[in-house]
């Protein structure tokens, strides 16, 4: 398949990154346990302008995995307009939440995990890696953030 997408430049693409971080609603979160079983799921999220925040079951193997790996990497996209991104995990209980967070992910996904029940648990992930690419035409450019840090 040719593409036939204009290639943006990295500016470009962090917007774009930040539009679809506002917009969708779920994002891929892969998780490893402890024997490297991977998984990888669909998730719905919340962005807060700094952290993605992510709310599901401690009992299910991506719970156990994000609260015990410290690490994930999500994804947006398909792989022709691929969005990546590696962060640090933090569990946190409901009470520990920002009020701000949970009413976000809230009117965003339209389910508030308040009313699940105890087994939910929160998980913030703070990005410290982010690229964004159309194809190959955009590889060259497509590390928007390194180290935590926004580099365009």
């Amino acid at each position: 398949m040719t593409n036939t997408r204009t290639t943006r430049d990295p500016g470009q693409r962090k917007k774009d990154v930040l539009v679809r971080l506002t917009d969708e609603v779920d994002i891929w979160v892969s998780s490893a346990a402890g024997d490297g079983t991977p998984y990888l799921v669909p998730l719905a999220f919340y962005w807060d302008g700094a952290d993605i925040w992510l709310c599901t079951r401690l009992t299910n193997p991506t719970g156990r995995n994000l609260s015990t790996g410290g690490r994930t990497r999500l994804a947006l996209g398909d792989t022709r307009d691929v969005v990546l991104l590696d962060g640090e995990v933090t569990s946190l209980a409901v009470a520990d939440v920002p009020t701000e967070a949970i009413e976000g992910f809230a009117a965003k996904c339209g389910w508030d995990p308040r009313g699940s029940g105890p087994a939910y648990v929160w998980f913030r992930v703070r990005p410290t890696a982010v690229e964004a690419w159309h194809e190959e035409p955009e590889l060259v450019g497509r590390h928007l953030m390194r180290d935590g840090v926004w580099v365009v």
